[in-house]
C-alpha cells in the first residue's frame, strides 16, 4: 500500500492512498461471496449464482460498492497508523476509484491532533506552600467536635437566649387574614440561625416557656414568593419549650467519649496529625496544579474546535448524569437557571478549551520524555479499582473483565501517564 500525506491548514491533513490490484481482486472475490448470498436470480439456488451471471444481471457496480466497504476502512486505518497520525474526527473521503485488475485509490481529508511547541516545563519557578498547624487550629476543631456532640437541656425557668432551641406553634396573618402556608406546630427553631424571616427570631429573645407573643415582620423584597415580597405580616407564636445547648468539658472523659483515645492530649495530637496531612495534601495539589498551569502557558498550540466541542458535550453529559442522581432532569435545571442549552454550552466553552490545551501539552511532554506505563502498573490500578467494589474472588474477576472490555484500560493508562508526567514536572522543580 502506498500513502502520500500532505499537511493542510488548521490541523488537517490530506491522505492519498493506493492499494495494490491483488488486494482489489481479493476484495471483489469476497464481495461476490457476500452479495451472492443476498440475491435471488431465477434458475439458480441462492448462493450458487456464477459470478459472471451475477455481474451480467446486477452489474459490476454492486460488487465494486461491496468491495469498497471491505477495502476502505482497513486501508484508511492502516494509512493512519503508518503515517503516525492521530485523527480527532471522522475523515472526508472522496476520489474513490476501484476497478478489477487495477489499484484501489482514494483520498481522505481528516483533522488530526495539532503539533505542540513546548516551552519550559522543567525547573519551573513554583514553590510549594509551607504548611503548619497551630494550637488554635486544633482547638477550633475540638470546639466543632464539642458542638456536634452537645446535649440539649430543657430550660424550666428563665428566658430564651441566642442559640437556644425553641419549640413553637405559630400562625401568620397578612391584613388580619390567615397567611397561606404560614402555620406550624411543634416547630424546632434555633434562635440566631437566620432560618426564619428577618426579625422573627430576634423578637423571641427573652421569651419564657409557655409564653405567647405577637411578632411583626416584613418579608424581604427578594423573597422567593413574589406575592409576599415586601409585605408586612404578623405572627402569633406560642412557645411550648426552650432547650439550651450544653457542651461537655474538654477533658480525658470527653476524649474517651468521642474517640478511641484515653486522654485529651492523645486526641489533640491525632487531630494535629490529621490537620497537617490534610494541609500538606492541599498544598501538594495546589503546587502541582500551578506547575501544570505554567507548563501549559509556556507552550504554543492551536486548540482544535472539534476537541473543544467534544469536551463541552462531555461536560454537559456529566452534569446531566449528576443531576439525574439527584432526581433533577436537565430541562428542569435549565429552566430554574433561566438559561438555554446553548447558553450552558457557551459557559462551558472556555473551561473546555483550557482543559483540551492542558491534555495536549501534557501528552506532548510525555511523548518528549518517553513516558510510558508497564502492564503490571495497569494491572495494579485495575486491582485497586475492583477491590473497592467487591470482595469475592469470582466477583472481582468479573468486574475486572468488565472494566477491560469497556475501555477502562485505556483510561487507566492515560491517567497513569498523566500522573507520571506531572511527577516529572514536580521532580524538575525539586531538582533545580
Amino acid at each position: 500500500m502506498e500513502v502520500k500525506v500532505e499537511k493542510l491548514e488548521k490541523n488537517k491533513v490530506s491522505l492519498e492512498v493506493e492499494v495494490g490490484a491483488d488486494q482489489v481482486d481479493k476484495a471483489l472475490a469476497q464481495a461476490y461471496r457476500r452479495v451472492v448470498q443476498k440475491v435471488n436470480i431465477p434458475g439458480f439456488r441462492r448462493g450458487h449464482v456464477p459470478r459472471k451471471i451475477l455481474e451480467m444481471r446486477l452489474g459490476k457496480g454492486v460488487l465494486y460498492e461491496e468491495a469498497i466497504e471491505i477495502l476502505l476502512p482497513e486501508a484508511y486505518a492502516q494509512a493512519v497508523e503508518e503515517s503516525e497520525l492521530e485523527p480527532i474526527d471522522q475523515p472526508q473521503v472522496d476520489n474513490v476509484h476501484i476497478e478489477e485488475g487495477s489499484p484501489f485509490r482514494f483520498s481522505a481529508t481528516v483533522e488530526v491532533k495539532p503539533e505542540v511547541k513546548l516551552g519550559q516545563y522543567k525547573g519551573l519557578p513554583v514553590e510549594k506552600e509551607k504548611v503548619e498547624v497551630s494550637a488554635e487550629d486544633v482547638d477550633k476543631l475540638l470546639e466543632n467536635l464539642r458542638e456536634r456532640t452537645a446535649t440539649w437541656r430543657v430550660v424550666e425557668e428563665g428566658e430564651a437566649e441566642d442559640g437556644d432551641l425553641v419549640i413553637i406553634d405559630f400562625t401568620g396573618y397578612v391584613n388580619d387574614e390567615p397567611l397561606q402556608g404560614g402555620k406550624g406546630e411543634n416547630h424546632s427553631l434555633i434562635l440566631g440561625s437566620g432560618s426564619f424571616i428577618p426579625g422573627f427570631e430576634e423578637q423571641l429573645l427573652g421569651v419564657k416557656p409557655g409564653e405567647e407573643r405577637r411578632i411583626q415582620v416584613t418579608f424581604p423584597e427578594d423573597y422567593h414568593n413574589k406575592e409576599l415580597a415586601g409585605v408586612k405580616a404578623e405572627f402569633t407564636v406560642q412557645v411550648k419549650e426552650i432547650k439550651r445547648k450544653e457542651l461537655a468539658p474538654l477533658d480525658d472523659e470527653f476524649a474517651k467519649d468521642v474517640s478511641q483515645f484515653s486522654t485529651l492530649e492523645e486526641l489533640k495530637e491525632d487531630i494535629r496529625k490529621k490537620l497537617l496531612e490534610t494541609a500538606e495534601n492541599k498544598a501538594e495539589n495546589k503546587f502541582r496544579e500551578e506547575l501544570v498551569k505554567q507548563a501549559v502557558a509556556n507552550a504554543e498550540v492551536e486548540v482544535p474546535e472539534t476537541l473543544v466541542k467534544k469536551r463541552v458535550e462531555a461536560m454537559v453529559h456529566d452534569l446531566e448524569h449528576r443531576l439525574q442522581q439527584q432526581g433533577i432532569p436537565l430541562d428542569a435545571y435549565l429552566k430554574y437557571s433561566e438559561k438555554t442549552l446553548e447558553e450552558l454550552k457557551d459557559e462551558f466553552g472556555e473551561v473546555a478549551r483550557e482543559s483540551v490545551k492542558t491534555d495536549l501539552v501534557l501528552e506532548a511532554i510525555a511523548k518528549a520524555e518517553g513516558i510510558e506505563t508497564k502492564e503490571e502498573e495497569v494491572e495494579a490500578e485495575l486491582d485497586t479499582m475492583v477491590a473497592g467494589i467487591a470482595a469475592e474472588e469470582a466477583k472481582l474477576k468479573e468486574l475486572k473483565q468488565n472494566l477491560q472490555e469497556s475501555g477502562h484500560v485505556d483510561l487507566i493508562t492515560d491517567n497513569l501517564i498523566r500522573r507520571k508526567t506531572i511527577d516529572l514536572l514536580a521532580a524538575g522543580v525539586q531538582a533545580s
